[in-house]
C-alpha cells in the first residue's frame, strides 16, 4: 500500500470520527438545552379545593369506596393520631386527615336526619331498615368521634347524585333531593364534585393517599 493511500484513509477516518464526536456534542447539547428550559411539575390547584388546607404537619386522604370500608377507615383514622403521638410524640393537631365517601360508601357520610327517612333505600341489604347512620351509633365506632379530632370528610357529588335520584323516585325532582341531602353531610363534610377527583386533588395539595377499599 502506498504511503498516499493510507494518509488518505487515515485523514477519512480522522474526518469521520470528528463528525460523530460533533453529532454526540450537538445531541448532548440539545439534550441539556432542554433540561435546562424544562420547569418542574407544577399541578393547578383551584379556589374550589382551598378548604382542603388544613392546619397539620402531616397530611393524609382515606379513599374509602365501600360499606366494608367505613370501619377500618374510621380504625385507621385513630392509629394515624393515636401512633404518630405514641411513635413521633406528634400532637393531633398537626395531623390532618381527609376521608373520601365515595362509591357504595357515600351514602354513610349523611347524618340520621337523612336516614330516619329513607334508611330501606339507602342501605337495602340490611335486614331491618336502619333508622340512623349504621357507623355512627352507639354500637360502632363513631363518625362523630373523628369530627372531635378533627376529621374533614369531602363525598363523592356523582354518587351523591345517583342516590338522590333513586330517593326522588322516577320523575321526582332529584336536584331538590339533593339540595335536602346536603342539608344533613356530617358537621365536617363537604360535596365535591366527584370523589375521584376530589383525592387526586388532595394528593396535589401533599396529602399522603391510604386506600382503605
Amino acid at each position: 500500500m502506498s504511503a498516499t493511500r493510507s494518509t488518505s484513509r487515515r485523514g477519512r477516518r480522522t474526518i469521520l470520527t470528528g463528525l460523530g464526536a460533533a453529532a454526540t456534542a450537538a445531541a448532548l447539547g440539545q439534550r441539556s438545552a432542554a433540561a435546562q428550559s424544562a420547569t418542574p411539575f407544577q399541578p393547578l390547584l383551584h379556589a374550589e379545593d382551598d378548604w382542603m388546607e388544613l392546619k397539620g404537619r402531616h397530611r393524609i386522604v382515606l379513599d374509602v369506596t365501600s360499606p366494608e370500608g367505613v370501619p377500618d377507615a374510621i380504625r385507621f383514622a385513630g392509629n394515624l393520631f393515636n401512633g404518630n403521638k405514641s411513635g413521633y410524640g406528634v400532637e393531633e393537631s398537626d395531623v390532618a386527615i381527609l376521608m373520601c365517601m365515595r362509591h357504595s360508601a357515600t351514602a354513610y357520610a349523611y347524618g340520621d336526619g337523612l336516614w330516619s327517612k329513607h334508611g330501606k333505600a339507602l342501605d337495602s341489604k340490611a335486614a331491618t331498615p336502619p333508622t340512623q347512620n349504621p357507623f355512627n351509633t352507639t354500637e360502632r365506632p363513631q363518625l362523630s368521634g373523628l369530627v372531635k379530632r378533627g376529621v374533614h370528610f369531602m363525598v363523592c357529588g356523582t354518587a351523591s347524585r345517583g342516590i338522590a335520584g333513586r330517593l326522588a323516585g322516577q320523575g321526582g325532582d332529584a336536584d331538590a333531593m339533593l339540595k335536602e341531602m346536603v342539608t344533613h353531610l356530617l358537621p365536617n363534610a363537604r360535596l365535591v364534585s366527584a370523589g375521584v377527583v376530589g383525592v387526586t386533588h388532595a394528593q396535589e395539595r401533599g396529602f399522603s393517599l391510604l386506600f382503605v377499599g
